[in-house]
Protein backbone atom coordinates (compact mmCIF):
# COMPACT_ATOMS: atom_id res chain seq x y z
CA UNK A 1 0.00 0.00 0.00
CA UNK A 2 2.83 2.74 1.01
CA UNK A 3 4.89 1.93 -1.91
CA UNK A 4 1.73 2.59 -4.38
CA UNK A 5 1.01 5.98 -2.03
CA UNK A 6 4.52 7.27 -2.49
CA UNK A 7 5.55 6.01 -6.68
CA UNK A 8 5.29 8.85 -7.78
CA UNK A 9 7.94 10.50 -6.07
CA UNK A 10 10.45 8.46 -8.57
CA UNK A 11 9.82 11.00 -11.48
CA UNK A 12 10.73 14.06 -9.70
CA UNK A 13 13.54 15.93 -10.66
CA UNK A 14 14.12 17.36 -7.17
CA UNK A 15 14.23 15.67 -3.88
CA UNK A 16 10.55 15.76 -2.66
CA UNK A 17 9.72 14.66 0.90
CA UNK A 18 6.27 12.99 2.00
CA UNK A 19 4.81 12.15 4.77
CA UNK A 20 1.67 9.55 5.25
CA UNK A 21 -0.48 10.44 8.70
CA UNK A 22 -2.29 6.71 10.08
CA UNK A 23 -4.98 6.61 12.61
CA UNK A 24 -4.90 3.54 14.80
CA UNK A 25 -7.40 1.70 12.36
CA UNK A 26 -4.11 1.77 9.78
CA UNK A 27 -6.37 3.90 7.83
CA UNK A 28 -4.93 7.03 5.63
CA UNK A 29 -5.81 10.39 7.69
CA UNK A 30 -3.57 12.90 5.64
CA UNK A 31 -0.16 13.26 3.81
CA UNK A 32 1.99 16.27 3.13
CA UNK A 33 4.76 16.83 0.58
CA UNK A 34 7.56 19.16 0.97
CA UNK A 35 9.69 20.12 -2.36
CA UNK A 36 13.93 20.82 -2.28
CA UNK A 37 15.57 23.02 -4.55
CA UNK A 38 18.12 20.74 -4.80
CA UNK A 39 18.54 17.41 -6.12
CA UNK A 40 20.73 16.12 -3.53
CA UNK A 41 19.40 16.91 0.01
CA UNK A 42 16.43 18.37 2.25
CA UNK A 43 16.35 18.91 5.69
CA UNK A 44 13.70 16.75 7.25
CA UNK A 45 11.22 19.24 8.91
CA UNK A 46 10.46 17.41 12.55
CA UNK A 47 8.57 19.83 14.38
CA UNK A 48 6.38 19.92 11.27
CA UNK A 49 5.69 16.36 11.21
CA UNK A 50 5.50 16.06 14.95
CA UNK A 51 2.50 19.34 14.60
CA UNK A 52 0.53 17.38 11.46
CA UNK A 53 0.78 13.87 13.53
CA UNK A 54 -0.61 15.66 16.48
CA UNK A 55 -3.28 17.50 14.87
CA UNK A 56 -4.39 14.33 13.00
CA UNK A 57 -4.28 12.43 16.35
CA UNK A 58 -2.33 9.91 14.21
CA UNK A 59 -0.52 6.83 16.06
CA UNK A 60 1.70 6.47 13.07
CA UNK A 61 3.94 8.08 10.15
CA UNK A 62 5.12 6.90 7.00
CA UNK A 63 8.02 8.78 5.67
CA UNK A 64 9.45 8.73 1.66
CA UNK A 65 11.62 10.60 -0.30
CA UNK A 66 12.91 10.03 -4.00
CA UNK A 67 16.61 10.32 -5.19
CA UNK A 68 16.56 11.78 -8.27
CA UNK A 69 19.80 10.10 -9.35
CA UNK A 70 17.55 6.76 -9.62
CA UNK A 71 19.47 4.90 -6.92
CA UNK A 72 17.06 4.09 -3.68
CA UNK A 73 20.42 3.47 -1.60
CA UNK A 74 20.25 4.87 1.22
CA UNK A 75 22.95 7.97 2.67
CA UNK A 76 24.20 8.52 5.51
CA UNK A 77 22.28 11.52 6.16
CA UNK A 78 18.85 9.59 5.23
CA UNK A 79 19.97 7.19 8.40
CA UNK A 80 20.40 10.12 10.40
CA UNK A 81 17.55 12.06 9.51
CA UNK A 82 14.97 8.91 10.00
CA UNK A 83 16.52 8.13 13.49
CA UNK A 84 15.95 11.72 14.78
CA UNK A 85 12.63 11.21 12.91
CA UNK A 86 12.01 7.93 14.89
CA UNK A 87 13.00 9.31 18.30
CA UNK A 88 10.93 12.64 18.09
CA UNK A 89 7.93 10.84 17.22
CA UNK A 90 8.40 8.31 20.00
CA UNK A 91 7.95 10.79 22.74
CA UNK A 92 4.64 11.63 20.98
CA UNK A 93 3.60 8.39 21.40
CA UNK A 94 3.71 8.07 17.33
CA UNK A 95 5.23 5.73 15.15
CA UNK A 96 7.36 5.67 12.57
CA UNK A 97 6.54 2.38 10.67
CA UNK A 98 8.62 3.08 7.73
CA UNK A 99 10.88 5.02 5.62
CA UNK A 100 11.03 4.45 2.07
CA UNK A 101 13.73 5.67 -0.35
CA UNK A 102 11.73 5.62 -4.22
CA UNK A 103 13.75 5.73 -7.33
CA UNK A 104 13.73 5.13 -10.93
CA UNK A 105 15.77 1.64 -10.03
CA UNK A 106 13.37 0.81 -6.93
CA UNK A 107 12.13 1.32 -3.81
CA UNK A 108 14.33 1.00 0.01
CA UNK A 109 12.16 0.31 2.76
CA UNK A 110 14.03 1.02 5.92
CA UNK A 111 11.91 -1.72 7.89
CA UNK A 112 13.26 -3.86 5.78
CA UNK A 113 16.56 -3.28 5.74
CA UNK A 114 16.11 -3.74 9.54
CA UNK A 115 16.65 0.17 10.42
CA UNK A 116 13.33 0.58 12.05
Amino acid sequence: MAQALFAGLAGEAVEVLAFAYIGSDRGLLGLRHARSLSTASMAVPIRDIAADALAFDACAVIMAHNHPSGDPTPSTADREATRLLARALDTLEVRLLDHLIVAARGVTSFRTLGLL
